[in-house]
């Protein structure tokens, strides 16, 4: 029976050698009759020193006494050290309690696990961050693909230079070469990147963005390419994967690349050909494999005559250009892009706001200097300020109303000259009187008119506060 007892006493601490932890062990007096190598080395004493002593003489806050007391098990407990210490790095450990019992279940001794070592917690972490960064492009995905922008057939538009757009488009989609999209603001060029993309065989893997204009060309360069750990002053600890890293085997849109400074260009350039990025504070180069979509409203090819822009970066971009069409350019897809719109805000608020005959012509006839994007932007203001379930002319912006009206007086041919005189003013005293809220007195004020007059002309034109849509 000695020899087995023996045999298990050797086992037992072979086991407690290997572990990084702490371990302890107390009889029911609170004597300490084991206690391994680790945890003696963080008590800063050593196991001869300790077993037979009471715990309480090293430990002075112990709970081995409640434990064994009130004969119970606590797991996960987190200790935290109330002095300092120079030589631990991190005062808070885990800490897992337990009472003993013999076969009778009466209490014989009570235990403690330590955890020094979290490496554990540091790889949990690292698997929580990873976990997260694809939990993030599970919902880009997601978000890309309710948005319906997940390939060229959900793209609005079919008016034939647009249907023309998508085929150069799809079959960009086809190749792996680098992508220049140039045109306007509001164009829609984000639009056809991520287009793109989700039409090619990278689309499983993550479309990553970055805007050069929005971002300061001193963090432009850890943006893109990382840095590690302690690189400059508040580098976050365990560093950050810039873009390209984030983008591997996917693709990387770099909008706005116009107004990438001369010197970070050189470093793009650098990562293109050499297909490998180095972390700023790194000391090997990461090997990348990611596809180049990028997008300026600025014309590149004169940037770089007047050396604003690298020649050899210009052609490294400039594989596939694709410029895109002004909205006034595609005009059969303006009312498609206005339901679209519409019909997005009707489904969010539970509405159904629709557009009037008078509306629809205006939108037609006008040329959309923002082209998309203020389209999004005008009906949204409509949406906004509508009555009566109807968008009329009178929640339009009176620019865009007033360059209808006389479009409209110049097309009017065919009525007598005062007739068409008191149409125009019937209108815009009603888009007076609804933007001042149906108060005479403002709407006359903003008229520069009398209030008497405003009267006379409501009664005039036969004005109601809610006319018939």
């Amino acid at each position: 029976m000695e020899a087995n007892d023996n045999r298990y006493k050797y086992i037992f601490d072979e086991i407690l050698s290997l572990s990084d932890d702490g371990f302890i062990v107390v009889d029911t007096e609170g004597i300490i009759t084991d206690i391994n190598d680790q945890y003696c080395e963080y008590l800063k004493t050593t196991k001869e020193e300790a077993v037979g002593r009471c715990i309480k003489e090293i430990i002075p806050n112990t709970k081995m006494f409640d434990i064994m007391k009130k004969a119970y098990k606590e797991e996960g407990a987190i200790l935290r050290l109330q002095e300092q210490r120079d030589d631990v790095e991190d005062a808070t450990f885990l800490v897992n309690r337990s009472c003993v019992y013999d076969n009778s279940k009466k209490v014989i001794a009570g235990v403690a696990q330590v955890k020094f070592r979290l490496q554990t917690l540091d790889s949990a972490k690292k698997l929580i961050q990873e976990y997260a960064e694809f939990e993030f492009y599970k919902e880009e995905y997601r978000k890309k693909n309710n948005a319906g922008y997940c390939s060229f057939d959900a793209v609005l538009g079919e008016s034939p230079a647009f249907r023309e757009l998508k085929k150069k488009g799809k079959k960009a989609a086809r190749t792996s070469f680098s992508v220049l999209l140039t045109g306007e603001t509001g164009t829609g060029k984000e639009v056809f990147a991520t287009a793109i993309h989700y039409s090619s065989d990278r689309r499983e893997k993550p479309m990553v963005s970055i805007n050069c204009a929005a971002i300061p060309a001193e963090l432009l360069e850890s943006e893109l390419f990382g840095y590690e750990e302690g690189a400059f002053t508040g580098a976050k600890k365990g560093g950050k994967k810039g873009k390209f890293e984030l983008a591997n085997k996917g693709t990387l849109f770099l909008d706005e690349i116009g107004d990438m400074p001369l010197a970070m260009q050189a470093k793009l350039l650098r990562v293109l050909q050499e297909r490998e990025v180095e972390k700023i504070g790194g000391s090997k180069p990461i090997p990348v494999d990611v596809r180049i979509i990028a997008a300026t409203r600025k014309n590149l090819y004169e940037m770089m005559q007047n050396g604003e822009f690298r020649e050899d970066l210009y052609y490294r971009l400039n594989v596939i250009n694709i410029e895109m069409i002004l909205l006034k350019d595609r005009q059969e897809d303006i009312l498609e892009l206005a339901d679209y719109f519409l019909k997005r805000l009707n489904n969010e608020y539970k509405t159904a706001i629709t557009l009037s005959k008078e509306v629809k012509e205006c939108f037609k006839n006008y040329s959309w200097p923002g082209n998309v994007r203020e389209l999004d932007n005008v009906i949204k203001s409509a949406f906004a300020s509508c009555e009566n379930f109807i968008i009329q002319l009178s929640d339009l912006p009176s620019k865009m109303v007033s360059r209808h009206r006389f479009g409209t007086l110049e097309e009017s041919d065919g009525k007598k000259l005062s007739q068409m005189m008191d149409d125009y003013e019937k209108n815009i005293i009603i888009e007076a009187l609804t933007r001042s809220e149906w108060n005479c007195q403002s709407a006359a004020d903003e008229l520069g008119i009398h209030r008497s007059a405003i009267y006379k002309k409501i009664s005039k034109h036969h004005i109601k506060q809610f006319p018939e849509k």
